[in-house]
């Protein structure tokens, strides 16, 4: 019989290639989505939609749990209603999603949920491993709550895995997408000094490492989905500017980047020299180690 998994975050970037994937290991999905159901399923392929999360109460229940919902973090200029938001669509709705997993006949066996290195909060030029220490920040707070949300599934036997993902290459979407135009256009430069480290991944590693966590019986906790060779944010720059042909000599000053952007600036001008290392420990292959053939395959 095939499996069975319910997907929050479905259509998003990684989400979307998540379930062509999953499809293709004969698994059987349901995608929790607003969106109308032929875009879901242009988005995802041939899945079940599902609306709304109360809709599952008393299920039968799924074999396991993939929850990547959220709204992006970087969208929107942070407000206070701004960040309310970005709480309650990672928080509030998995908050929400392990009350329903409560009343199911059947739990699932595991939960992949999704979380990000921001837990670490700014870590400057340190080395950050799954044990470090936080700074306590938003970001921090954030998903710690979100993890915590999630882990309160444990006391029933469900596997726990948390994916805390960094910055996300691949074609046609995610954060690269705002970024190749201004480079293509010659006005690409590094953020602020430069010397933030920005913990980054190839898609297609990021969605093996989910699908290594759901598979894998001996897998739980916290994993960095992350490069094993993390940059700086003046090395980024200059290894996109590099594979595009085009010169990085424009750089935002850190201050204009404040002005702009307020307390969401954060975002640009720190970071974590984060390191995958329980994936390393485990065996975990990475298709795409190095940023030159990550950001080739992601431009091309």
């Amino acid at each position: 019989m095939n499996k069975c998994v319910l997907i929050t975050g479905g259509t998003g970037f990684i989400g979307g290639e998540l379930c062509r994937k999953l499809l293709d290991r004969g698994y059987k999905l349901s995608v929790l989505s607003r969106q109308p159901a032929d875009v879901v399923r242009m988005l995802c392929g041939p899945v079940e939609v599902i609306h709304n999360l109360e809709s599952l109460r008393g299920h039968q229940g799924y074999d396991a749990v993939i929850n990547l919902a959220g709204e992006g973090i970087a969208d929107k200029r942070w407000s206070d209603k701004r960040l309310q938001a970005l709480s309650d669509s990672r928080i509030g709705l998995t908050n929400t999603l392990t009350k329903v997993i409560q009343s199911w006949e059947q739990k699932p066996k595991a939960m992949v949920s999704g979380s990000a290195v921001g837990f670490y909060g700014d870590q400057g030029d340190a080395r950050v491993t799954e044990g470090t220490a936080p700074h306590d920040e938003f970001t921090h707070q954030m998903c710690r709550d979100w993890e915590n949300a999630a882990l309160k599934l444990q006391p029933l036997g469900v596997r726990i895995c948390l994916s805390r993902t960094g910055i996300v290459a691949g074609p046609e979407g995610g954060f690269l997408k705002r970024m190749v135009l201004p480079f293509k256009l010659g006005l690409g430069g590094r953020l602020g000094s430069g010397h933030q480290y920005m913990p980054w991944i190839h898609r297609e590693d990021a969605v093996a490492a989910l699908i290594w966590m759901l598979e894998s019986p001996q897998a739980s906790g916290a994993y960095n989905v992350v490069s094993p060779n993390p940059v700086t944010n003046r090395e980024f720059t200059s290894c996109l500017a590099h594979t595009l042909k085009r010169p990085a000599i424009f750089p935002v000053p850190a201050q204009v980047l404040k002005l702009a952007l307020g307390d969401m600036s954060r975002l640009l001008l720190t970071g974590q020299k984060a390191i995958p290392e329980r994936l390393i420990d485990a065996g975990f292959e990475f298709r795409y180690p190095m940023l030159a053939e990550a950001l080739e395959d992601a431009t091309k």
